[in-house]
């Protein structure tokens, strides 16, 4: 069975990635493919009640960096790995590298422990180090950031931290990018929402992922 594609997509609150996921969804459907759409923190009954805490509940960084990782091993096991042995589209809105920009960069947690972390749960049962074969950044200013999320509605304790926290996170995806550049297709998420489709699209047409 031909395996599938597994897609990311990441960037700072605000800068829009959400709103384009279901639109790629629906394009890799008609393009005859089944997707999986999901997200991180959740994807699984398990995970989403740790999503919950996650977004609600203080606690410390490492605390916070554990429940990720334990929402992530649940969601590999029960929905990216068997979606991609059947051979679908998976669309995940966020991953790891979240984890490495918000956690890492924007908290200033241990980077050598996440790396740890991300090695032990990403390992499949063949001990294969399950990654994503493309990463959609959205990539936006701090400051427009955070202009787009006031008032939109009532923020969680991410959305509500200050935009030097931001500013932080999305170096950590800068680094992250830089880290493994041939990963990432980076969008500028500053252009009108027509535009930024149009970008996002063509990422995919030239991979020949869809027609």
């Amino acid at each position: 069975m031909k395996p599938g594609l597994f897609i990311t997509f990441e960037g700072i609150d605000g800068a829009g990635k959400s709103t384009h996921i279901s639109a790629l969804a629906s394009a890799f459907q008609a393009a005859g493919k089944n997707v999986t759409l999901t997200r991180e923190p959740g994807g699984t009954p398990l995970a989403e009640k740790l999503r919950v805490m996650v977004l609600n509940d203080a606690m410390d960084s490492l605390s916070e960096s554990l429940l990720i990782f334990a929402a992530r091993r649940d969601h590999l096991n029960a929905v990216i790995l068997p979606a991609l042995a059947r051979g679908d589209v998976v669309l995940c809105d966020r991953f790891t590298d979240a984890t490495f920009a918000y956690q890492g960069s924007g908290r200033g947690f241990d980077l050598r422990i996440l790396q740890t972390l991300e090695r032990w749960v990403q390992a499949s049962a063949d001990n294969t180090f399950v990654q994503p074969h493309l990463t959609v950044w959205f990539d936006l200013n701090p400051a427009e950031a955070a202009k787009r999320l006031a008032g939109a509605r009532l923020p969680d304790r991410f959305e509500a931290q200050p935009v030097e926290f931001f500013t932080r996170v999305a170096q950590g995806y800068a680094d992250r990018q830089q880290a493994d550049p041939n990963r990432f297709a980076q969008i500028e998420a500053a252009q009108s929402v027509e535009r930024v489709w149009q970008d996002v699209l063509g990422v995919f047409i030239r991979k020949g992922w869809l027609p």
